[in-house]
């Protein structure tokens, strides 16, 4: 069973930066607790500033369990978090004088406290949360202040400032942490696949092997069940030998696999040596009519007709072939089919790959086999 390691490292992406917003929090609010204490006498109310410094207090330690206790954070109690925060800072205008409060400049209450819950925005919902986070703090600051002055303005640079940079520490850490599950998920994949391919080549791959060439040395109907051992051994050894068959998280996956387990000893595939990533919704669908493109050469082409399939990757465009040298298909045949109502080519090949939004071309005479080729483009897509 392939373990899957990716679930392990997003959960641990973010705990540094949850660990930082709680001590950030701590350390800011024995400041703010200072900072009452300087002024303590000199306020409106002085029994109101310490309830609020216990009240931050109390809240930074539901904050600290909270954050770093659960694996995800909802955004529901950081919107708790902020809106308890510009509360305190409302109560500011209680108990300082109107004097500290627009002359002497005096600290609100919560003072730089309040920077702790944008850090815890900006590590919830990365820039756009810290940014937001850092607005609203500093429109809070202003309307307790009730005016707008360079030193305020400063502080919202700050703020802002602040919850853009964390909150793209925060967003690199995901996408790091993403991009190193999905290289832990290929190596665990890689990994197992190697184990089952030495198991298989030990046993069943031998077994089909010798049931294969035994089969032909007896002849008769031993000879078929040798052409069937041979044809499995082909497919088995193709399976064990492709990519592995996963998407990469981001609505993308790697065409190659999809590919390669059609492969028999009759049909050779031919791909790339480095990922061919399409949309996964196109990946299913270019495999399918591949699939379907094989089972005509089946039908259609002769019992002795061998099939070449070949994916190419030109960076904005990825290309499939289909190739036989069967008998190849009669001039008007196709026309021929539609006209009765028979739309399986014209509606399972061209009509899907029309859906997908790229073309296909057929090549074909009598006794000169078939080619399809399918091209869809990918702008602004790079090789590999």
């Amino acid at each position: 069973m392939i373990r899957q390691p990716g679930r392990a490292v997003r959960k641990d992406a973010l705990k540094p930066l949850w660990r930082a917003s709680v001590l950030l929090r701590v350390i800011t609010l024995l400041f703010a607790a200072g900072v009452v204490a300087a002024h303590s006498g000199q306020y409106a109310d002085d029994a109101l500033a310490w309830v609020a410094v216990g009240v931050m207090a109390v809240w930074t330690v539901v904050t600290s369990y909270y954050y770093l206790g659960r694996a995800r954070v909802a955004l529901w109690f950081t919107v708790v978090d902020l809106a308890l925060c510009c509360a305190v800072m409302c109560l500011s205008r209680l108990v300082l004088t109107h004097r500290q409060l627009t002359v002497d400049d005096v600290p609100l209450i919560p003072t730089v406290w309040v920077t702790a819950v944008v850090a815890v925005g900006a590590v919830r919902s990365g820039m756009v949360g810290g940014t937001v986070f850092g607005a609203v703090v500093a429109a809070f600051n202003y309307g307790v202040r009730g005016y707008v002055d360079t030193d305020l303005t400063r502080d919202l640079v700050l703020l802002v400032g602040v919850g853009f940079v964390v909150g793209l520490a925060s967003s690199t850490s995901k996408q790091s942490a993403e991009r190193l599950a999905m290289a832990m998920r290929a190596e665990a994949a890689t990994a197992e696949r190697e184990r089952l391919a030495r198991t298989i080549h030990d046993s069943v791959l031998q077994v089909l092997a010798r049931v294969r060439k035994r089969g032909r040395e007896l002849g008769g109907e031993a000879a078929e069940l040798a052409e069937l051992a041979g044809r499995q051994e082909v497919a088995l050894r193709a399976l064990v030998a492709a990519a592995p068959l996963e998407s990469n998280g981001s609505g993308q996956a790697d065409l190659r696999p999809r590919l390669q387990v059609l492969a028999t000893d009759r049909y050779q595939v031919s791909v790339p040596g480095t990922p061919v990533t399409v949309p996964e919704s196109a990946a299913t669908e270019l495999a399918y009519l591949v699939r379907e493109a094989l089972e005509n050469v089946d039908r259609h082409a002769g019992p002795t007709a061998r099939a070449w399939v070949l994916l190419e990757d030109l960076g904005q465009e990825v290309v499939v072939s289909v190739r036989d040298d069967g008998v190849g298909i009669p001039a008007g045949r196709l026309a021929a089919a539609e006209e009765q109502g028979r739309l399986g080519v014209a509606r399972s090949i061209r009509g899907r790959v029309a859906e997908l939004g790229g073309t296909v071309t057929l090549e074909t005479a009598p006794a000169q086999g078939t080619e399809w080729e399918i091209r869809l483009p990918y702008p602004g897509r790079s090789c590999g």
